[in-house]
């Protein structure tokens, strides 16, 4: 029987301002990547969702990017090595406080927007990150995109790692994601979604937009909170892989 994981981006409100069903989705998925506090997500938003991931049973997970509010995380900056180090190591330190306090633990790591897309294409930021992260927790499982320099990244140091594809993105030929720019690059329609989800887990590869299939390791598959009707997409791309005898769990 296969098995796969499924996660979100989520906790990423701030202050009054909701983003996504973060409450519905944790009926959903089994591993929940918690803002905090750099992109999206305060103190509040970071307790609620940890306490209440902890009590659906949901893995928590760090989620980190950039010091970008006003743009959500997904404006590329210039940091510095140390710099680069320091906000890592600033927010995971967070991101386990608040675990503890909700009576958990964290389990995975997953780096957010421009930062993530960033250490994908440059081995050397992404071990910077991971480096950082690990010497914070070195148990932590370090979620990937797959074939990119992230890959390369975490075989180097040979941590533990899990690799992610994701639901309502599509991709390029080189395993990258389109930039959301482009259209078609996010996708919305839970059928199509769950379909496509089902026919990469059964390849065990990435199948890029012009239907090139790209060998990979799957462990788990996102479903953005901030993207329109991901509850939706979530509730209907769960049952489809149950009906086909996909086992849903953390990684």
């Amino acid at each position: 029987m296969l098995k796969v994981d499924l996660n979100s981006d989520i906790g990423e409100g701030f202050g009054p301002w909701a983003t996504g069903d973060d409450a519905g989705l944790m009926e959903v998925i089994s591993s929940a990547n918690i803002a905090c506090g750099f992109h999206a997500g305060d103190p509040d938003v970071m307790a609620t969702t940890m306490d209440l991931a902890q009590r659906k049973g949901v893995a928590l997970g760090a989620h980190p990017g950039f010091p970008d509010l006003q743009g959500f995380g997904r404006r590329r900056m210039g940091l510095s090595p140390g710099a680069i180090r320091n906000l890592i190591t600033y927010q995971l330190g967070a991101a386990q406080a608040m675990a503890r306090a909700a009576g958990g633990s964290l389990r995975h790591f997953k780096l957010h927007g421009a930062l993530s897309n960033m250490a994908s294409e440059d081995a050397a930021l992404a071990r910077t990150c991971f480096e950082a992260a690990l010497r914070v927790q070195p148990d932590l499982v370090i979620m990937v995109q797959p074939l990119t320099a992230m890959d390369q990244a975490v075989r180097d140091l040979g941590c533990a790692w899990a690799g992610e594809i994701y639901a309502d993105r599509s991709y390029n030929d080189d395993a990258t994601l389109c930039a959301r720019s482009a259209p078609g690059a996010v996708l919305h329609d839970p059928t199509e979604i769950a379909t496509r989800m089902l026919e990469m887990l059964r390849a065990g590869a990435i199948i890029a937009r012009s239907g090139k299939q790209i060998p990979c390791r799957i462990d788990t598959i996102c479903v953005h909170g901030d993207t329109a009707g991901a509850l939706g997409v979530a509730r209907k791309l769960r049952q489809s892989l149950e009906a086909a005898d996909v086992a849903i769990a953390p990684f």
